[in-house]
C-alpha cells in the first residue's frame, strides 16, 4: 500500500556500505508492513470522507505537503549516497539541496511527508505515524547533527 522510498528504493541503491543485521531487518520489515496494514485498513474500511474531499483545502494542502517532502526526501538520499565516491571511506558532509540549510534534510523531508500524508487523510492513524516519525526522525537528526 504505502511503498517508500526509505524503505524499498534507498537500500537498492546504495553502492557500499555497514551491513544490516539480519534480526534488525526483520524488525524493520515487520514494522511498515504492519504500518501499511494499518493505515491501509483505516483508510478503506474506517475513514469517510464528503464527495469533495479531494478539493478540500486540508486534503490539497496536506497531499502538497506529503509531494514536497518525498521530493525532499528522494533528493536528500540521492546527495547521501554520493558523497562518497568508490573505495573512499569516512565521514563526509553533505552539501547541496536542503542541506545547505538543515543537516538533516532527508530526515525533515520525511517528516513533512508523513505530516503531509496526515494532514491529507484526517485520520488518527495517520498522525499517530506522523508524531512517532517525528520523533524517532527528530532525535536521529539530532544525533547526526551533534
Amino acid at each position: 500500500f504505502l511503498v517508500h522510498s526509505r524503505a524499498l528504493i534507498f537500500p537498492l541503491l546504495i553502492r557500499e556500505g555497514k551491513p544490516t543485521p539480519f534480526f534488525t531487518f526483520v524488525l524493520a520489515l515487520l514494522f511498515c508492513v504492519y504500518n501499511g496494514y494499518l493505515q491501509g485498513r483505516s483508510l478503506s474500511n474506517y475513514a469517510e470522507y464528503p464527495s469533495g474531499w479531494l478539493k478540500d483545502p486540508c486534503f490539497i494542502t496536506g497531499f502538497i505537503g506529503w509531494l514536497i517532502g518525498m521530493a525532499i526526501n528522494i533528493h536528500s538520499d540521492h546527495i547521501l549516497r554520493n558523497l562518497r565516491k568508490p573505495g573512499e571511506t569516512g565521514y563526509k558532509i553533505p552539501r547541496g539541496g536542503l542541506f545547505e540549510y538543515i543537516s538533516g534534510a532527508n530526515f525533515f523531508g520525511e517528516i513533512l511527508e508523513w505530516f503531509g500524508f496526515a494532514l491529507a487523510c484526517c485520520t488518527a492513524e495517520s498522525l499517530a505515524f506522523a508524531l512517532c516519525t517525528l520523533f524517532i526522525l527528530g532525535s536521529r537528526a539530532k544525533q547526526h547533527h551533534q
